[in-house]
């Protein structure tokens, strides 16, 4: 069977814009393409790479969880495991390291970004943790991988060295193709729109957060940068602002964007942006009720067990055909 593949880390809650750009097009996947298998995780140890604080993780991975379920993906469908219970994770990175470059690793944009941040003690897993990225990847063989526009190069690097590896060592992995969204891949901060929202931006007005309140939803939607003009017109290039705002709009009700600049033609903002903030409520408030259900439920444990031995089954029998290619341990009976 095939097999699509996604994850993301537990360091901070997910906001509308990862939700809209990533997991409410991986829960239309789940339902279009009933032939593949699909494997999501919490990866949680690339939250690592900057230190954190224990529990924080700990409520982190436990809250991402029963979020994605929330959103809807279907346990009965994908595979929802958790990254460090899936020991043969650090095991392929490692293996990975040693058929990688330090020049490819160097020219990682978020690697630079955040070590420039970071400037001091920054660490050896921040620098490789692409090629543990790449492993989370290539243990599954996904055809398809899920990605945002700022992750593609996480990808081609991920197929960079599949395609190494499977030149020395006959084919041993799927070399994986990207799956963008074409709409709402991106969703730019309320604050700044000429930047992507991101959980780690200081200014929490710059995003909603699915666990965010109608209160807030409503209010950050309100003070969202728009522009001087007034009017609710498509141009991303030109009125960045207003263009976020319909992109979600778009995204959440299928509206396409010439029909939303007719409904509001000779309106102005305040009216566009009191529809979009009880459109984004509405939302997100069964997400919110069926999270409430979950977090601290044996069902949500009996999820992530069963994925965890899912993604055990398959990872394992990965690892043990790179180790016997590359020459590792004893040589297998058969």
């Amino acid at each position: 069977m095939k097999r699509i593949l996604s994850g993301i880390q537990p360091t901070g809650s997910i906001n509308i814009g990862t939700y809209l750009g990533s997991v409410k097009n991986f829960v239309k996947l789940q339902d279009q393409m009933p032939d593949y298998e699909f494997f999501i995780f919490i990866a949680d140890l690339h939250a690592i790479t900057v230190h954190k604080d224990k529990q924080f993780l700990r409520t982190k991975i436990k809250e991402l969880a029963a979020l994605y379920v929330a959103c809807g993906l279907d346990p009965e469908k994908v595979n929802l495991f958790i990254q460090s219970e899936v020991p043969a994770h650090s095991q392929m990175a490692y293996l990975l390291q040693c058929n990688s470059y330090i020049g490819e690793l160097e020219r990682m944009t978020q690697y630079k970004d955040k070590s420039r941040k970071q400037e001091t003690g920054v660490t050896v897993g921040l620098f490789t943790y692409p090629t543990l990225m790449a492993g989370d990847i290539l243990l599954y063989d996904p055809e398809y991988v899920p990605v945002g526009k700022d992750q593609k190069q996480h990808l081609e690097l991920a197929r960079d060295i599949a395609t190494r590896v499977n030149n020395k060592y006959n084919d041993i992995f799927t070399v994986p193709k990207p799956l963008i969204a074409e709409v709402g891949a991106k969703i730019n901060s309320l604050s700044d729109p000429t930047s992507k929202m991101s959980k780690s931006d200081d200014n929490e007005k710059s995003r909603i957060n699915l666990l965010d309140p109608e209160n807030i939803i409503k209010k950050r939607i309100k003070s969202a940068i728009t522009d001087s003009l007034g009017n609710v017109k498509y141009d991303p290039e030109n009125r960045p602002g207003i263009s976020n705002l319909m992109t979600i709009y778009h995204v959440i009700t299928n509206i396409p964007f010439e029909s939303i600049e007719s409904k509001y033609e000779g309106l102005g903002y305040k009216e566009f942006k009191e529809d979009l903030g009880e459109i984004i409520y509405q939302e997100l408030k069964p997400i919110q009720e069926r999270y409430a259900e979950l977090i601290n439920s044996k069902e949500l444990d009996d999820i992530l067990d069963k994925g965890r031995d899912r993604a055990n089954q398959v990872a394992y029998k990965k690892i043990m055909k790179l180790n016997d290619r590359i020459g590792l341990g004893r040589k297998r009976r058969k």
